[in-house]
Order: C-alpha cells, then sequence, then structure tokens
C-alpha cells in the first residue's frame, strides 16, 4: 500500500482511465462527504472485497481507497484489507473528502 497526496490523486485520475477510486466510509457518511463520480463501497459491508474487485475490474487493476479526512482510519484499514486479498495496486488517499475539498 502506498500513501498518495491530492495533488498525486488528482494527476491519477486525470492519466488513469484504468483506475478505481473508492469511498469506503458507512452510506450514511458517505452522503455528506464524497469525491463526486466515486462509488462508495463501505470497509464494514458484508461483501467489501468482492465488490471493490467487481468495480476495478479486478486485483491486477489500481484502486485508490479513502475515507472524511486524515484523521479518518477507514481508508487506511481499507488499503490493508485490499493488500491482504491480493490486490495489487492499493493507494491510500490520507487526506480524504476534507483534503480534497479544500484543493478546490
Amino acid at each position: 500500500m502506498q500513501t498518495i497526496a491530492t495533488n498525486e490523486l488528482k494527476t491519477m485520475m486525470k492519466d488513469n482511465t484504468g483506475l478505481t477510486v473508492v469511498n469506503a466510509l458507512p452510506e450514511e457518511s458517505a452522503r455528506d462527504a464524497h469525491i463526486p463520480g466515486t462509488p462508495n463501497i463501505p470497509l464494514d459491508s458484508e461483501n467489501f472485497v468482492k465488490q471493490v474487485e467487481t468495480q476495478a475490474g479486478g486485483k491486477s487493476k489500481p484502486v485508490v481507497v479513502y475515507c472524511a479526512s486524515s484523521g479518518c482510519n477507514v481508508s487506511e484499514k481499507a488499503a490493508r484489507r485490499l493488500e491482504s486479498e491480493g490486490f495489487e495496486k492499493v493507494y491510500d488517499y490520507e487526506g480524504g473528502v476534507k483534503a480534497w475539498q479544500e484543493s478546490a
């Protein structure tokens, strides 16, 4: 797992059409806090790994997970879980929605 900053995520989203960016927050939190155009797949959902794999198109595809802010550890837990399940290119966007909104 690698951690990335806002500028890196924006570049990756612009340059990599195969990139999947996932909001790992619980559904009720994700309604208010999300990066536009990204799916919400809550870490605590029963089939989190399978849903991410389906959304990404396989475990070899790059996946970025994020949560609310740098004080939130959901994205780190999600990234570690995906790696433990065999995903090859996992990134943790530590700044989360807060950093994304502040950069707009």
